[in-house]
């Protein structure tokens, strides 16, 4: 299956619901990492996605930079909502995630994630991310296979519409 096929059991729900989201904070992620992150969601088409992040001083190692797990924790989870907003009909779940720091990201720094469907299969998505600096230099980069579990993901629906009296 292409990037570009939307799988009939998809649910194209999910992708319009965060699409909504664009340019606001991800302070009420349904990850609660997603939460703490705190990212600003730029971008979100099927199988991409950008989010916009400051660097706080609770993500830094003693030295004030961005500390690798932290940046490890962006990618896994900028990763995993746009797997979910892919609309699958059964959740993901990480069965690796290959982390290259490459530059560091200072304390009061903004930084961008990204991250995009290399290969998107029947079990299993290969997924690629990176974190770039303003200056367009890549701070961290990854990739992870990401494997279909057995939880079902409830779909979404649109309210009905106010019936008239």
């Amino acid at each position: 299956m292409s990037v570009s096929q939307i799988s009939e059991s998809s649910d194209p729900l999910r992708l319009q619901l965060f699409q909504s989201f664009i340019g606001q904070s991800m302070d009420q992620s349904i990850s609660p990492v997603g939460s703490w992150l705190n990212g600003t969601l730029l971008e979100l088409d099927r199988g991409a996605m950008k989010v916009a992040f400051v660097v706080r001083r609770d993500m830094t190692n003693p030295m004030g930079i961005l500390h690798g797990g932290i940046a490890a924790a962006i990618l896994d989870d900028v990763i995993g909502t746009m797997v979910y907003a892919l609309g699958r009909p059964f959740a993901f779940t990480s069965v690796n995630l290959n982390c290259d720091f490459l530059h560091a990201a200072r304390l009061g720094e903004s930084i961008t994630a990204h991250a995009f469907v290399v290969r998107e299969g029947k079990n299993i998505i290969h997924v690629e991310g990176e974190i770039v600096s303003q200056d367009n230099k890549i701070i961290a980069k990854c990739a992870t296979n990401m494997i279909q579990t057995t939880i079902k993901i409830p779909e979404l629906s649109l309210p009905e519409p106010e019936k008239k009296s």
